[in-house]
């Protein structure tokens, strides 16, 4: 079996554990919303979510929390799949349409913004900020680009059955630098934004 096939076994897996976790736990999302620090945040007035896909965990109390502390809101917009993608600032709901993948967006017309905070889903994490997605390489292209032009706090969203005890990683891929889950709040032993909170030992 190549390494790429292992990995889609492993994606395979994953997404059955991460259906099973969201069935166990409907409040999971409220409960990781309501544990992020926001003294902890990042200085700057703007962060990146996604639009939830299957069993993600939906970001939409976080993204609320973060809205009425005065941060502005962003969704990653994909122009061609073999690009970065784009941040554009969210004007409701009514203003979405599908991007290149299907994946509803801002639509074109939107400012596009950096974030100074990004929040991204994933099938499984470590502790040493490693974070396996769905195979496109969306993110790792995404947060290299951004992390080349700014300083970034990128945070997993997702639930505590997906950590693993370490992933196989590769050059490309980017590592996060905090997980937020429904038990808490860590920062990863990646992060190095010199932020305060729990740290996972």
């Amino acid at each position: 079996m190549t390494r790429a096939e292992s990995k889609q076994t492993l994606r395979r897996k994953l997404r059955a554990l991460r259906t099973r976790l969201a069935s166990e736990a409907p409040d999971a999302a409220r409960q990781a919303a309501l544990a992020l620090p926001l003294s902890d945040l990042p200085p700057g007035a703007s962060f990146a979510a996604y639009h939830p896909l299957g069993s993600e965990m939906d970001p939409g109390p976080l993204v609320q929390r973060l809205r009425d502390a005065g941060l502005k809101f962003a969704l990653p917009v994909c122009l061609a799949p073999d690009q970065p993608l784009v941040f554009r600032l969210y004007e409701g709901p009514d203003t979405l349409v599908p991007d290149v993948i299907g994946i509803p967006g801002p639509a074109p017309n939107a400012p596009v913004i950096q974030p100074d905070l990004v929040i991204t889903p994933l099938l499984a994490f470590d502790r040493q900020g490693g974070r396996l997605g769905q195979g496109g390489g969306f993110y790792d292209r995404t947060l290299a680009a951004l992390r080349a032009q700014k300083t970034v706090l990128v945070l997993g969203l997702a639930y505590a059955g997906q950590e693993v005890p370490a992933l196989d990683l590769e050059p490309h891929d980017q590592r996060m630098d905090a997980i937020l889950t429904e038990t808490g709040y860590n920062l990863l032993k990646s992060g190095q934004t010199g932020l305060r909170g729990q740290t996972c030992d």
